[in-house]
């Protein structure tokens, strides 16, 4: 698998050719449970370089949840312009996994949405574990099939749970929360009346 570039998002000249170009933001976690943002600047099965604010001295261990991949984690080699690079720890079935995923996702249409999404009128709402364990959560987007959730817990993907009513699963990190996939699609008139859980 060779390593491809996403593209930062701080280019406010953009072209034609530049249309399409995918983004992925994340959150790192240090030693110290502190979070902080990034973004993903080139991504292989190796490691991955990520742009961010925050000063990390190399031999850091580090985990990273990045949106559409996942869970990562890995050691801190040393730093780069805007940020580090990490290498991760992955091998056998991890490592082929990985490389799956970052096969997917450099052949997606980054423009590709399923549906039609809404800002909720009401966006508090709450996610529930199936081990009842619930956090408070706001919903920054729905559509009939999932929702955009900026939540401070950060469930593995795959983890099945309820948003409201709904019942769903993870399905990508973003850089405010979580992507769930609902289980059954809502109904669009109460989407489209309501726009809200």
């Amino acid at each position: 698998m060779s390593a491809f570039s996403v593209t930062a998002d701080q280019n406010t000249n953009e072209t034609p050719s530049d249309k399409g170009k995918k983004i992925i933001f994340g959150r790192f976690m240090l030693p110290d449970m502190s979070e902080h943002p990034c973004q993903v600047s080139s991504i292989d099965a190796n490691g991955a370089t990520l742009l961010t604010e925050h000063t990390v001295e190399p031999g850091t261990a580090v985990i990273a949840y990045l949106e559409d991949i996942g869970r990562v984690d890995g050691t801190l080699e040393n730093a780069t312009n805007g940020g580090f690079y990490i290498a991760f720890n992955l091998t056998g079935r991890r490592r082929e996994r990985m490389e799956r995923r970052l096969e997917w996702f450099e052949n997606a249409d980054p423009t590709a949405r399923r549906d039609e999404r809404f800002v909720p009128k009401n966006a508090v709402s709450q996610i529930s574990l199936s081990d009842g364990r619930e956090y408070e959560c706001e919903v920054l987007d729905i559509s009939v099939s999932g929702a955009s959730v900026k939540t401070n817990v950060l469930p593995s993907i795959g983890t099945h749970l309820s948003l409201g009513k709904m019942r769903g699963r993870v399905v990508r990190y973003t850089a405010d929360g979580i992507g769930i996939e609902f289980m059954r699609q809502l109904e669009s008139e109460k989407l489209t009346a309501h726009a809200a859980l």
